[in-house]
């Protein structure tokens, strides 16, 4: 096969019309003051499913929010990530399995997180830009 006819490199990364409006609701957070911030993220986060629902060509994309057993509220999404907001209203960006002591309840069948408790040592907090 001649390099005319190969197909172009293309990277494996997909973007979704939800990362920008993702960045947005964290920049948004944190210009909030501390107290409102996980309703505020929650809001915000219901807005990005709505606007990507109606798209359903696109990548799906998905948040289910957490209690964290220390009293944050944590929100996983469908690609390995997780944003918690602490109970100081502090912003951490943590990866969904290596940054928690999570444990199971099965039933029915079924395999669902029962507790998730942060590993803040591991995580990144966010910054005000």
């Amino acid at each position: 096969m001649n390099a005319s006819a190969e197909q172009p490199l293309q990277s494996g990364v997909l973007t979704s019309p939800a990362d920008p409006l993702l960045a947005d609701a964290v920049a948004r957070t944190l210009r909030a003051p501390a107290a409102d911030r996980a309703a505020l993220f929650a809001g915000l986060v219901r807005d990005i499913e709505a606007f990507m629902a109606a798209r359903p060509q696109e990548r799906p994309w998905t948040c289910k929010v957490y209690r964290g057993t220390e009293g944050s509220v944590i929100f996983r999404g469908g690609v390995g990530h997780s944003l918690v907001i602490d109970p100081a209203g502090r912003l951490w960006r943590a990866r969904s399995y290596e940054d928690f002591e999570t444990t199971y309840v099965f039933a029915g069948g079924s395999c669902d997180i029962d507790t998730l408790t942060p590993i803040y040592a591991q995580m990144r907090e966010y910054l005000p830009a």
